[in-house]
C-alpha cells in the first residue's frame, strides 16, 4: 500500500473557503485483505490518542465525534475505494486549524500522510487618514490601519499614479505609516495603502495635498493683538470686582456703625426736638419790660403767632411798656421805690398787640 498525494505540509487557508486534503493511494498486488480508510485529528500530546473524523469500511461511510466538530467533513469522491480517500472541508473555520491523518489499511499493507492546516481570517478594510498639515515645507504623516485580519499584517504604501514615492518618504511596513519629512508640491496627489496576510489583502486611499503656509506677519500680529484684547478684558473685569467689594465693605461699615450707636441718633433727635419746642413757645416781651420786678412771676405764655414766618429784612418792631388801662392815671409807687413811666398804649399794625 502506497499514498501518492504530494504537496505542502502545511496549508494556509482563509476563512470561509473550501479546502480538500489529497490522499490518493496505491494498493500493491499483494494486499489482498479488506479497504479500510481513516481521517483523524492527531493529538498535540502524543499521550492522548487521535480523534477520529471519518471512516470507510466494508463500502460504508462513518462520521465520527460530536457534530461541531465532524460538521463541514466528507470524502471527495463518490466511492473512496476507488483509490482517491481525499476529505473536504466546507466552510473554513478557525476551528478547523489542526494537523490531519489519513490512513489507509489493506492487509497486509498500510501508509499514511499527514498534513496541517492553518485557517486565518482576511484583513479587513483598512482606514487611512492624514496627521500634519499639509503645508509646503512641513512634515506629515499618512497612517494605515486594519481592524480585523489574522496576523502577522504587512501595509505597504504606493502612489495611485505612474512614480515612485517621494525621495524624503520612509515608510514603516508594521505600523503603516508613511512619513514624509519635506512636503512639497511634487509630494501631492493620491496615495494607496494595502494591506497583506498569507490569505487575502485589502487596501484605501487618500488625497496628499500642497498647501502655501499663511503669512506669518500677520499671524504674530494678531496674536498680540489678541492677548493684549485678552489682558485688557481682565483688567476690566477686576477692577469691576475690586470696585464692587470696596462699595459693599464702605456700606456695611456704615451700617454696623448705625447699629452699634444708636443711642447718638437718639440723642440728636431728642435736642432738635427740644430745640423746636423751645422756638415755638419763645415769647420775647418780658426781655423788654424795664419795670418787672425780679421777684414777678413768668408771663402767661400766649399763643405761638400764626405768622412765624417772618422775613428776614423786615424790620423788628420796637416794644415799649404797656400802661395802665385807665388813661392819664398814675401808678401806686413800687415796693422798690419806683415809679413807672406813663405811656399810651399803641397797635401793632402787623401782629395786633398792643406795644
Amino acid at each position: 500500500m502506497l499514498v501518492t498525494s504530494t504537496g505542502p505540509q502545511t496549508i494556509q487557508k482563509a476563512e470561509g473557503e473550501r479546502l480538500t486534503l489529497g490522499c490518493r493511494y496505491t494498493p500493491s498486488p499483494s494486499d489482498t485483505g479488506e479497504l479500510d480508510i481513516e481521517w483523524s485529528v492527531v493529538s498535540p500530546d502524543t499521550t492522548q490518542k487521535d480523534h477520529m473524523l471519518l471512516s470507510f469500511t466494508s463500502g460504508t461511510t462513518y462520521i465520527h465525534g460530536d457534530s461541531a466538530l465532524g460538521k463541514g467533513f466528507r470524502f471527495a469522491a463518490p466511492d473512496p475505494s476507488m483509490g482517491d480517500a481525499s476529505m473536504s472541508i466546507s466552510p473554513l473555520s478557525p476551528a478547523h486549524s489542526a494537523t490531519y491523518q489519513c490512513k489507509v489499511k489493506k492487509s497486509p499493507g498500510v501508509d499514511t500522510r499527514k498534513v496541517s492546516l492553518v485557517v486565518m481570517a482576511k484583513p479587513s478594510v483598512p482606514q487611512c487618514w492624514m496627521e500634519g498639515g499639509e503645508l509646503i515645507g512641513g512634515a506629515v504623516s499618512l497612517h494605515c490601519q486594519s481592524a480585523g485580519g489574522s496576523t502577522p499584517l504587512l501595509y505597504s504604501w504606493r502612489r495611485e499614479s505612474t512614480g515612485p514615492l517621494p525621495a524624503a518618504a520612509t515608510q514603516d511596513v508594521v505600523s503603516g505609516e508613511l512619513r514624509i519629512r519635506n512636503h512639497s508640491q511634487s509630494s501631492a496627489g493620491f496615495y494607496l495603502c494595502e494591506v497583506n496576510n498569507a490569505v487575502g489583502a485589502a487596501h484605501c486611499r487618500i488625497n496628499l495635498k500642497a498647501n502655501k503656509p499663511p503669512n506669518r506677519a500677520a499671524v504674530i500680529v494678531g496674536s498680540i493683538v489678541g492677548s493684549l484684547l485678552l489682558i485688557f478684558i481682565l483688567l476690566v473685569f477686576i477692577g469691576l470686582i475690586l470696585w464692587k467689594l470696596s462699595s459693599r465693605r464702605g456700606f456695611e461699615k456704615e451700617f454696623s456703625n448705625d447699629i452699634r450707636k444708636p443711642h447718638i441718633v437718639q440723642n440728636q433727635v431728642s435736642e432738635f426736638s427740644s430745640a423746636l419746642i423751645r422756638w415755638n413757645t419763645f415769647d420775647p416781651l418780658p426781655l423788654f419790660r424795664s419795670d418787672v420786678r425780679e421777684d414777678a412771676p413768668p408771663p402767661e405764655s400766649r399763643p405761638v403767632s400764626r405768622r412765624t414766618n417772618r422775613s428776614s429784612s423786615q424790620p423788628t418792631p420796637a416794644y415799649r411798656q404797656v400802661g395802665s388801662p385807665n388813661d392819664g392815671h398814675t401808678h401806686s409807687p413800687s415796693s422798690k421805690g419806683h415809679t413807672p413811666d406813663k405811656h399810651t398804649p399803641e397797635c401793632d399794625s402787623m401782629d395786633g398787640f398792643a406795644v
